[in-house]
């Protein structure tokens, strides 16, 4: 028995996201800096089995062959149960079936656990955006360091 948990991804039209900024938030913390891409790409809300909530994950196209995750969160409640991990492949075969080739993400230089994640998940590291979180509204720290560098990674599909 494959003990990951069953999600189902279900589309979110723009104009009608709002109702997740709450889950939106726990990955980017400024509500106003998500405000700013909320409609943009493709928005999915993450159900389980019994259709409960417990995600959300939001997909830009970079270009033709690259997209990527620019949102991804589940709820404090479900994680460490392997909703994250399922997301990841479920988004991989979809885009992957789309003619997409690779996937990749960005976090903060002070998100330790997210870059655990990611490489787990079979993301590499590829370069440093300097500054990119000195524009957020409030400072965030994490595990006492301040998030100022995003870190990217990407997948190949």
């Amino acid at each position: 028995m494959d003990p990951r948990p069953v999600v189902f991804l279900e589309a979110i039209k723009q104009g009608e996201r709002a109702h997740l900024m709450k889950l939106l938030v726990i990955a980017d913390e400024s509500e106003e800096i998500v405000r700013e891409y909320i409609d943009e790409g493709e928005l999915f809300e993450v159900r389980d089995n019994q259709g409960a909530t417990v995600g959300v994950v939001l997909m830009i196209a970079e270009s033709a062959n690259r997209v990527e995750i620019k949102n991804i969160a589940i709820a404090p409640e479900h994680q460490g149960k392997g909703y994250g991990k399922t997301v990841i492949e479920h988004i991989c075969r979809h885009y992957a079936g789309h003619g997409f080739s690779v996937i990749t993400v960005g976090t903060a230089n002070s998100s330790i656990d997210n870059l655990a994640f990611y490489q787990k998940a079979g993301f590499r590291l590829t370069h440093i955006v300097k500054d990119f979180f000195a524009k957020y509204p409030e400072p965030i720290y994490e595990h006492g360091i301040r998030a100022l560098d995003m870190v990217m990674l990407e997948r190949k599909l």
